[in-house]
């Protein structure tokens, strides 16, 4: 049975207060003062308080602006190219402070698979052969890249290391999530862009996957995934000349809400779990609006979620790393002398539901 043994985190250096964030929007947007009410009302409730980033520009003036062009009309946007050069700059710092948080405790570890995971930058060669020579493995390291899947990303990457650690007992897979989802703020008033820039963070997060029987930690019991095919327009990842168009309709929660029950009891049948078994609850806070989702479709009523809402509240949506904010803080607080049955999921573009059942 393969295990995950570690969960480290990393945070860029700018935390950025969601109300100065607020402040740089409606600034680069020039919106009247109805907007303006409209949108403070958004960012007051959207259950975020702070928010990381790469780039200061959240919680400055104009004229300190080092990533946008310092103009009141942040006219031209910042091509892709910059964006890029940008994510090529920060995402194996970042990764590396995630990598050494979840490592701490096995430095001596032998690291024999690499998983890398990013939808808001790419590049070749990449981010999974600049980690491998930043930490100085060997050059026939087995590694592979999950790109563009989103928010659920992790999960993926958890699947395929479970995979490899089930065929080789010995492996020990790093996986590397990155995200630096602000920089692709668009400048284009509309509800998508809007959604986006109350939401989305930047961050980092590793975790440690063996196929060892004898060592501590987390069991990989089971994986459930499904795709509402119907539904594949509603959260949509595209690239553009100017960065990444994200589309976020405002349907997501109510499809969620109306399945997710549903799912979870199918996810369970492969298990012998009851959800009333289930000892903690793994869900990726994409939003206040698909936490609360996920309670109403649940029937919850004693704060099952409040290790999603406390990550969401602190750091906002960092993509694929924030399930792993989520699972980090659960697996430090649980109670090791009793049984422990983890239930996680996370959403993504298609629209695509991944679940995993983790146990102590």
């Amino acid at each position: 049975m393969s295990k995950i043994i570690s969960i480290g985190t990393a945070l860029p250096e700018y935390q950025h207060k969601q109300e100065k964030i607020f402040e740089f929007m409606s600034r680069v947007y020039a919106i009247n003062e109805v907007e303006k009410r409209k949108l403070k009302f958004l960012y007051r409730h959207s259950g975020i308080q702070t928010r990381y980033s790469v780039l200061p520009d959240y919680s400055v003036s104009a004229d300190e602006w080092k990533f946008f062009t310092p103009t009141e009309n942040l006219e031209p946007v910042p091509s892709i190219e910059k964006r890029m050069k940008n994510f090529r700059e920060h995402a194996a710092p970042l990764s590396l402070k995630a990598i050494k948080d979840c490592l701490a405790d096995y430095q001596d570890q032998n690291i024999t698979h690499l998983i890398t995971v990013s939808c808001t930058g790419m590049s070749a060669p990449g981010l999974d052969l600049e980690l491998i020579e930043l930490l100085n493995l060997p050059a026939t390291t087995w590694r592979t890249s999950i790109n563009f899947m989103g928010c659920y990303a992790a999960i993926h990457a958890l699947k395929l290391a479970d995979m490899i650690c089930k065929s080789d007992a010995k492996a020990n897979v790093l996986i590397v999530c990155v995200e630096l989802c602000t920089l692709h703020f668009q400048k284009k008033y509309d509800p998508d862009n809007i959604s986006s820039a109350i939401l989305f963070s930047d961050g980092a997060a590793a975790m440690l996957v063996t196929g060892n029987n004898e060592a501590e930690g987390l069991n990989i019991d089971h994986f459930y995934s499904s795709v509402s095919f119907k539904s594949k327009q509603e959260m949509v990842w595209e690239l553009s000349s100017t960065g990444f168009l994200l589309t976020l309709s405002g349907y997501i929660p109510e499809l969620i809400e109306e399945d997710f029950n549903g799912i979870v009891n199918e996810c369970l049948k492969e298990t012998h779990l009851e959800k009333e078994d289930i000892t903690h609850w793994c869900i990726h806070p994409g939003g206040k609006k698909i936490l609360e989702a996920v309670h109403n479709s649940l029937g919850f009523t004693n704060g099952q979620l409040q290790p999603c809402y406390d990550v969401l509240s602190e750091f906002g949506n960092m993509s694929s790393p924030t399930i792993l904010f989520v699972l980090k803080r659960i697996k430090e607080a649980m109670d090791k002398k009793q049984r422990n049955n983890i239930f996680g999921a996370a959403f993504g573009p298609g629209l695509t539901i991944e679940t995993f059942v983790l146990s102590t």
